[in-house]
């Protein structure tokens, strides 16, 4: 008896390797994705911004890392006893501004030179509602912005306006930003993902609304680009496990189990075969470096200690671009 619905995922040509550097941006999903890669030693930079959802501000951050875009002291605001700015996360804000500004400035200057040499990027989308400050919004708040804002740092809601961008302002956007990436990186290959994260707070309908016009504009990306590619983790989550279980108590964003199996999924697509065997064996060994030994004196833990340092060093030599200094240090205790 069958119990999920088949879903046909077309692998990624040519396959993502541990040569590759990879950019992720986009949701909160992103971030599984990017930390799944860490874990496994990718060479990664995920969310410079910080967690951007709509389309527009992940077009925008994506052309300030081309341009190497660099902020000054009259591009951010003061809110709520910090600084920030519009573009970017409030894990930048700081009650310090010129702090604020250097840990912006950094991020887009080792964005701007990581984009210049990755083999991928990987843009998870989460909404097409975006938000824009009001007209009427003091001047200290719209300082630095032409309006459009990619986080509303809890500044009140009467000094918002919620749009629901059309497919076809999706579409140009995109479009613009993947002529721009292309031209600047020519090697670029770009993978779209939809995040299976439900925005219960715009009600069911919109969200509904929101994420299908962000399937729509990224198969219009997808059609139109060979380099670009689609992975269907919303699609995995919706349509294949299509169950609350999946779901953490928030009923919102998807668990752990489920995450898993959308991750597991994406290796099998992304990945050649010698990949995935190299990811398994890194696991192992990030495994043991985590290992609480319950007696560190005994012969046994010495052994397992003596045992992964030569599997690790083993690695190390065979693959010189990883890095694997914190576990070494760890499985060279007994040195």
């Amino acid at each position: 008896m069958q119990f999920f619905a088949p879903i046909n995922i077309k692998p990624v040509q040519p396959s993502i390797t541990y040569n590759d550097r990879i950019l992720l941006t986009g949701s909160c999903f992103t971030e599984h994705i990017g930390n799944h890669l860490m874990d496994a030693k990718f060479n990664v930079l995920q969310n410079p911004n910080g967690i951007l959802f709509d389309t527009l501000s992940v077009c925008r951050s994506l052309v300030s890392y081309i341009e190497n875009k660099q902020y000054t002291a009259d591009d951010l605001f003061y809110l709520n006893e910090c600084w920030h700015h519009w573009q970017y996360h409030s894990r930048f804000s700081n009650i310090d501004r010129q702090e604020c500004l250097s840990n912006i400035n950094a991020s887009q200057n080792a964005t701007h030179a990581f984009l210049a040499n990755a083999g991928w990027l990987i843009i998870t989308l989460g909404s097409s509602f975006c938000y824009k400050l009001t007209e009427t919004a003091p001047l200290s708040l719209r300082r630095g912005v032409g309006g459009e804002v990619a986080n509303c740092h809890k500044a009140p809601a009467k000094q918002f306006i919620k749009h629901l961008c059309t497919i076809d302002e999706s579409v140009a956007a995109l479009e613009e930003t993947l002529q721009q990436l292309f031209q600047f990186n020519p090697k670029l290959n770009i993978i779209f993902t939809i995040s299976p994260v439900r925005h219960l707070r715009d009600g069911v309908v919109d969200n509904n609304r929101s994420k299908a016009r962000l399937i729509e504009a990224v198969h219009h990306m997808v059609n139109k680009f060979e380099k670009a590619h689609y992975f269907p983790a919303y699609e995995l989550v919706i349509d294949v496990l299509r169950d609350y279980r999946f779901y953490d108590v928030d009923l919102t964003h998807p668990n752990y189990a489920a995450t898993s199996f959308v991750l597991e999924k994406f290796a099998e697509t992304c990945f050649d075969s010698s990949t995935v065997s190299l990811m398994e064996e890194i696991r192992k060994i990030v495994i043991g470096s985590n290992h609480k030994a319950f007696n560190p004196s005994s012969q046994q833990h010495k052994q397992f200690l003596q045992t992964h340092f030569e599997k690790t060093t083993a690695l190390q030599q065979q693959y010189p671009q990883l890095d694997f200094s914190k576990e070494l240090q760890y499985f060279s205790q007994t040195k």
